[in-house]
Formats: C-alpha cells, sequence, structure tokens
C-alpha cells in the first residue's frame, strides 16, 4: 500500500527528483513549498500546499487535509556563502522552520521524519574518508544550523517516541536522467553548474587553489548523482526506524573526483574547451571529502548509487542545460 508523504521543499532540486520516484513507487507526494527558490513547473507528481515552514498555522491546514504518514524535510537555506552573510536567515529558516514542522508532526501523530543534512556538519574534518564517527565541526552558519537541526530532531525522538533518519549529502550534482527536472545553473555556486555555463558560454573557470596534498593539486570531493539521493529517501519508506530512535546515515559514492579530474569530464561530455584561471585557495575549504559508512546506507535499506560513473551525472546535467537553453547550446 503506497503512503502519504509530506515532502517540504518538494519543488526544489533534490525535492521534486524525491517526489518523482515517490510517485513511481506508488506513493503519494505532497509538495510543501513557499518557492522562494522552488520551481513550480516541477510539482506535477502529487498535490501542492504552498506555504513557509515557519508558518504553523499553514503547517497545521496541510497536516489536516492530507495526513500524511510520513514527512520528508528538505526546506532549508543551503548557500554556505549566504549563511556568512545572513547567518539569522539560516538558524530561523533551518532550526526554526524545523520545530515548527517536527510540531506539527507530532500534534498530527506522524512518527516517521526524514531529514535532509549536509556534510557540512563534519566542517574540517581531520581525515578523508569521513565516517560517521568524525567529530561535528561545523564552520559556517549553514553547516551550523543543519547541525541544531539534527541534535533537536534527536532529543525529540527520545522524548516523543518519533522516529528520525537523517540523511548527510556530501555533493548532490547531476540532473534527473530522462531531463524531467534538474536544478538551476545562474547564481548557482555549486562547481558542476559553474562548470556547464563555463562550458556552454564561454566563461572563464575560476579554480580556488591548485597546491593542496593531492594528486593534482585541486580539492577532491565525493560526487552523488542528484537520482541516488532521491532514491535513498524512497527506500527510507519502506524501512522506517524504531519509535524513539535518531540514525544518521552518510549519502556519497566513497569515491573522489579532482576538480581537474571534473573539468576533463565536462569538456569531454560537453566537446567544449574550458578556459580556467588559477585562484587562492578558499577559506575552509579542506583538500579531500569523501563519504566513509556508505555500506551502512546500502545495508539498511537495500541501496546503492546508480550512478557512479562521472561521466553519467555530467551528461545528465549537460542534457538538462541544452533543455533549459537551447540557444547557448546549439
Amino acid at each position: 500500500m503506497g503512503q502519504t508523504i509530506l515532502v517540504t521543499g518538494g519543488a526544489g532540486y533534490i525535492g521534486s527528483q524525491t517526489c518523482k520516484l515517490l510517485a513511481a513507487a506508488g506513493h503519494r507526494p505532497v509538495c510543501y513549498d513557499d518557492f522562494s527558490t522552488g520551481r513550480r513547473d516541477f510539482v506535477r507528481f502529487g498535490p501542492l500546499l504552498e506555504g513557509d515552514i515557519r508558518d504553523r498555522d499553514r503547517l497545521a491546514e496541510a497536516f489536516a487535509t492530507y495526513k500524511p504518514d510520513q514527512v520528508m524535510h528538505f526546506a532549508a537555506r543551503i548557500e554556505v556563502e549566504e549563511s556568512t552573510r545572513r547567518p539569522t536567515l539560516y538558524y530561523d529558516v533551518n532550526v526554526a522552520g524545523t520545530v515548527a514542522l517536527l510540531t506539527a508532526c507530532l500534534e498530527h501523530s506522524v512518527h516517521q521524519f526524514t531529514f535532509s543534512s549536509t556534510a557540512a556538519v563534519y566542517g574540517e574534518p581531520g581525515k578523508s574518508p569521513v565516517g560517521l564517527d568524525a567529530d561535528l565541526k561545523p564552520i559556517n552558519p549553514y553547516g551550523a544550523s543543519k547541525l541544531m537541526a539534527e541534535q533537536m530532531l534527536a532529543d525529540a525522538a527520545r522524548g516523543t517516541r518519533m522516529g528520525i533518519t537523517t540523511f548527510r549529502y556530501f555533493n548532490a550534482a547531476g540532473a534527473d536522467p530522462e531531463a524531467d527536472i534538474g536544478g538551476p545553473f545562474e547564481g548557482d555556486s555549486h562547481i558542476l553548474p559553474r562548470l556547464i555555463l563555463a562550458a556552454a558560454q564561454g566563461r572563464t573557470f575560476s579554480v580556488y587553489g591548485a597546491d593542496y596534498a593531492t594528486g593534482d593539486g585541486t580539492c577532491i570531493r565525493d560526487y552523488i548523482h542528484v537520482h541516488d539521493v532521491a532514491a535513498a529517501h524512497v527506500s527510507a519508506v519502506d524501512a522506517p526506524t524504531d519509535a524513539g530512535k535518531a540514525r544518521f546515515f552518510n549519502i556519497g559514492t566513497g569515491r573522489g573526483f579532482s576538480v581537474r579530474e571534473l573539468i576533463d569530464a565536462v569538456e569531454s561530455v560537453t566537446g567544449r574547451s574550458i578556459n580556467t584561471e588559477i585562484c587562492p585557495r578558499r577559506a575552509g575549504d579542506p583538500a579531500e571529502l569523501v563519504a566513509d559508512d556508505t555500506g551502512i546506507t546500502e545495508q539498511t535499506f537495500n541501496w546503492r548509487a546508480c550512478y557512479g560513473d562521472l561521466d553519467d551525472i555530467v551528461r545528465h546535467m549537460w542534457n538538462w542545460y541544452r533543455l533549459e537553453h537551447k540557444k547557448d547550446a546549439s
């Protein structure tokens, strides 16, 4: 029997992909989004209720109307640089918003809650790959706000018999393999959208640091396909955690690629050369950030990343870009 899942941020990059896969699995995703960053044309896999996660009256209406069996919480502010300029906004949305949502869950007897977190809670880990036992020392308000929400949810699990599942993503990337939905490009601070724009529009791409202690001197990151991130959430629906428990999982491939390797992949897939400039390192950028303990995720949910090949991730995003910007990519 399919379940009704309230998906906050269901019109966003990962939330919309999750809604698509939930519907394909026979569930009913209910999108709850304020469209501050999400897209209305991505809401086509289930009902929509427009609202802010800090709006307790609107949340109460959503729960009373749709009576969700579970909640998946993606809605958040996610830009690291912005979080340093507007920290109170990040604590308001990412922490206070989560409190409001959790309160609504408890008032309406929803006992399974899946939280979208981030590897930013680890800060600058002393070693890579990064396991679940690594110290939690975020270095910016974005990571700190996510960690606060994690801690609050874990406390709520113990105190209320709620079952909490937290997924810490590494670098979510790519687009829907069918080029049905995807992420933004203009204004996006993430590396792959910036590289796609550089290839498509002849922009110079800035490489921040080429003197790290890595094979080619550039940073190494674990890129996990957005489809695989969404698939992990769908798998979690059928593998609920025990009441009163909070569990944590890393979502990554366990394999890292350098910035230069990513540039090479984009050039290969697009058939276009990318002009680069070497810039000073950015504060807080660790040399390597790769997920460990991914086997725990695989075993718990019978889940495995389907798109571990970097070229697949790049190709799917390039296909999405060409649909979104036909003139630029012609």
